[in-house]
This record gives C-alpha cells, sequence and structure tokens, in this order.
C-alpha cells in the first residue's frame, strides 16, 4: 500500500510538473474522413513539440472554428454543416485539468458556419454563416450565452446583399468572420460574397437586438476581392484584413467602428488564379508582425514588420508551409513558434521563430491530423 501511494504521488508530481512547462493546445477539425472532432493535446514550449497522443478527443462533426472564453472555462465550436444543419456546441472546461465536458449543441439558422466570437462580457457569441449555396446565402447569427455556458437560440439575424462580381463566388452573401473590435463596442462581419466588412454596434441591453448598423454601416473593398478574415492591433487603431480572391492584405487605420484604408499589399507575385486564397492572419504577441497565409498553389506564410507610428507593413520574408492549404495558424504563447494546420496534407507543422527580427527558422516538427482547420491554446 505504501509503494503504490508513493507512485501516485511521484505520478502526481511529474504530471503537474509537465503542466506548469507546457501549453494546451485544441484542436479543430473536419470530420469527413478519419478525424472525429476537437483534440486535446500538450505543447512542449521549450521544444516546439506537440506531444503526439492526444490527451483526450471529443466527438464532434466538423468543429472548424473554436473560441475559448476569456476566463478559459468555456469552449465554443462551431459545425460546419451545410444544408440547414448549421450549428454551435458549448463545452465547459475543467479549470483543474482541462478536461472538455460537452454542456449542449444548438442550430445557427445558416449553412456552414465557419467563424464565431464571444463578447467581451460573455453574454453573446456572434456566428459566421459562410453557406456555400447562394440561396439562402450567408449570415451573421447572434446567440445568447446562459450563465452555465449552454447556448440559447439565435436572437437576431443579419443578412446582406451580395456584389454578383465573380458569378460563381459571389452570387450570394458568405460572410466568413464576425470580429470583435478591441473596446467591445462593435462587431465587424467580413462578407466575402459582398466585398464588404459590415459593422454593428454592440449594445448588451437590448436582448431581441443587440446589434445595430453603425454610422457608416459598411467599409467597401475592391469588386471581387473578397473579404475573409479581420484582426485588430491591440491598442485598437489599425485593423488588418485579408482579402482572400485577390490574394491581398489591407491596413485600416480604426477609430470608433470606422475603418480607413491606409494601405493595401499583394500577397501573391503572380496573377494566377490559383495561387490566390488568403486565409488567416495573426499578430506577434508584441505587435511588432504580422503574419498571413496564402493558400492555393503558393501555401506559404508571409511575414510583414509592422511600423510602430503608422501601423504600414513591410513585407520581410516568404515561407513555405510545408503542406497544403494552411487553413489557419497560430502563434505559441512563448512567442517562439508558429503552428500551422495543413488541412488537405493532413497534418499540423511546427515552425521556429525568432522573437526579434520576426522571421520564420526551421521545421521543428510535423504531427499527423486529419484535416485540421483551427488552433487554440487554452493557456
Amino acid at each position: 500500500m505504501k509503494r503504490l501511494l508513493m507512485s501516485l504521488l511521484i505520478n502526481s508530481a511529474i504530471a503537474m510538473t509537465a503542466t506548469a512547462q507546457g501549453h494546451e493546445l485544441l484542436v479543430g477539425s473536419y470530420t469527413e474522413g478519419r478525424s472525429e472532432g476537437i483534440y486535446r493535446y500538450r505543447f512542449d514550449s521549450q521544444r516546439g513539440h506537440i506531444a503526439p497522443v492526444p490527451l483526450q478527443v471529443v466527438s464532434s462533426v466538423n468543429p472548424s472554428w473554436l473560441v475559448v472564453s476569456g476566463d478559459r472555462r468555456l469552449l465554443f465550436a462551431v459545425n460546419e454543416n451545410g444544408a440547414g444543419r448549421g450549428q454551435v456546441s458549448s463545452f465547459a472546461i475543467s479549470p483543474g485539468s482541462g478536461v472538455l465536458s460537452p454542456l449542449n449543441r444548438i442550430d445557427s439558422l445558416g449553412d456552414e458556419p465557419t467563424h464565431a466570437s464571444l463578447s467581451d462580457d460573455g453574454h453573446y457569441l456572434f456566428v459566421a454563416n459562410y453557406a456555400v449555396q447562394p440561396t439562402p446565402g450567408g449570415s451573421l447569427s447572434v446567440l445568447p450565452v446562459a450563465a452555465d455556458g449552454r447556448l440559447l437560440p439565435v436572437v437576431q439575424q443579419e443578412r446582406h446583399p451580395p456584389s454578383y462580381v465573380n458569378p460563381e463566388r459571389q452570387a450570394g452573401s458568405h460572410v466568413h468572420a464576425a470580429v470583435l473590435s478591441p473596446d467591445g463596442r462593435y462587431v465587424f462581419a467580413c462578407d466575402l460574397g459582398a466585398d464588404k466588412v459590415f459593422v454593428y454596434r454592440y449594445d448588451r441591453t437590448d436582448p431581441e437586438h443587440p446589434l445595430s448598423p453603425a454610422s457608416p454601416a459598411s467599409v467597401s473593398l475592391p469588386p471581387g476581392s473578397g473579404p475573409r478574415h479581420l484582426v485588430f492591433a491591440a491598442n485598437g487603431r489599425q485593423a488588418y484584413l485579408t482579402l482572400e480572391m485577390s490574394a491581398e492584405v489591407v491596413v485600416f487605420d480604426a477609430r470608433d467602428g470606422s475603418l480607413v484604408e491606409r494601405q493595401r499589399l499583394p500577397l501573391s507575385d503572380t496573377q494566377d488564379p490559383a495561387s490566390k486564397a488568403a486565409g488567416a492572419l495573426h499578430l506577434s504577441p508584441d505587435g511588432r508582425f504580422l503574419y498571413v497565409s496564402n493558400r492555393g498553389t503558393a501555401n506559404e506564410l508571409r511575414v510583414f514588420a509592422i511600423d510602430p507610428a503608422k501601423g504600414t507593413l513591410t513585407p520581410l520574408q516568404r515561407r513555405s508551409v510545408e503542406g497544403d492549404h494552411p487553413r489557419e495558424f497560430t502563434l505559441d504563447p512563448s512567442g517562439d513558434y508558429v503552428l500551422v494546420a495543413n488541412q488537405k496534407s493532413n497534418e499540423i507543422v511546427v515552425i521556429q521563430r525568432d522573437r526579434h527580427t520576426g522571421l520564420l527558422g526551421k521545421t521543428v516538427q510535423k504531427l499527423a491530423q486529419d484535416a485540421p482547420s483551427d488552433l487554440k491554446f487554452v493557456n
């Protein structure tokens, strides 16, 4: 009995040490193939290594985008299904073990939900229903979050007219992202099908219509450019947007819900449409560098230095992701590594990063993972 007790104590101490030295990584995925849903991994930030055996696998259908609450107690996942089956799931995160426990799943009232954001106060989840088909087209759905973390039925839904510039991809609205401003007062809906970013004021005191059009109510982008994802600088004075179809990145001056374009740069050096599929973009923890993915035949990350005064970009590096279709990527909490979810080559690639220069270095690890689509660190 004493030997067993000693063994348990030693194992517990080892587990606590591993937890202190590492971070937990959540991976969302597409489940048409071998993937089962959401995966929890341990990530060693000293070695840049994802433990090959997951801590937990949570069954969920096409959980392609993940949202972790600010207090790290809740996880929301969009279930990217079409034909009127788009849903959103809620999970509790155990404060001690990090174990995910399902709370509920609810309809998003749209097809192919691909992105979501949680209001700063935790009261509402804003869901971007992309909708592959032009009818009924994409939409922005607002779902209340109950005190226990469960999602409640949609209370508001917004739709936008498409641009029709590209007859194949813009015959309907395609809301690709719903992003909050750093002050939590505005929601920005990037609509690939409309060539616009729509701006809404957020008012938690109106339970029936938490969102109302801002003034101006939208920001127009070049015809056929296809706005995709938006990210704000920590100070809220600049915002950066990927244009998926034209493979460009746009720099905006941001103030009180307005976006004024300051700069636009290409991500591809050719006019070949196959090389134009801009995707995710993320800022470094210190706000000095911007990283942008371009998929298609390019399959690379672009690195930009950010002017500390103007927020404008200077190209620094092109780096292959050594795989196919980098749908999402993230920087680890230490800032020393970039993890890339290569959806079509079924792997997560870990790349070394120089915190001082922003440049990407050698590949540290390639982990087999079926159809990864999103990466989020919990701690």
